[in-house]
């Protein structure tokens, strides 16, 4: 039977295996990454608004600051969005060549697109 045959796992050489185990562990460091980026953006955003708050401070002063780091805020969590996508497209690629049980973070288009729903806007504090 064919690499292609119906009803038979291809076997993974040592080489397969290592490259996966090394793209599982980048994918996660730059889901993390993005993860941390936006955390970032929200500290940023907590300092400008409480700074813009001090009463000698104009009332508008940094708007447009804030403008732009809500624009960075957006592209943050699209280049999350693509990352999950990612890891969706690589775990489908891991189940053709290693078969279902070897897959160990199910990632799907449903888990994906509640991702996408934003989450309420966190409380920012002193």
């Amino acid at each position: 039977m064919g690499e292609g045959a119906v009803g038979v796992t291809p076997q993974m050489t040592d080489r397969m295996k290592a490259d996966a185990q090394n793209i599982r562990k980048l994918i996660r460091e730059a889901e993390a990454l993005a993860d941390e980026s936006m955390l970032a953006f929200a500290r940023l955003k907590q300092a400008m608004i409480s700074a813009r708050q001090n009463p000698e401070a104009e009332v508008d002063s940094g708007q447009g600051a804030l403008m732009r780091l809500n624009q960075a805020e957006g592209q943050a969590l699209s280049m999350s969005t693509s990352l999950l996508r990612v890891h969706a497209e690589l775990n489908k690629i891991c189940v053709e060549k290693m078969g279902p049980e070897e897959r160990e973070t199910p990632l799907t288009e449903a888990s994906i697109q509640t991702a996408k729903t934003p989450a309420p806007a966190p409380e920012l504090v002193d």
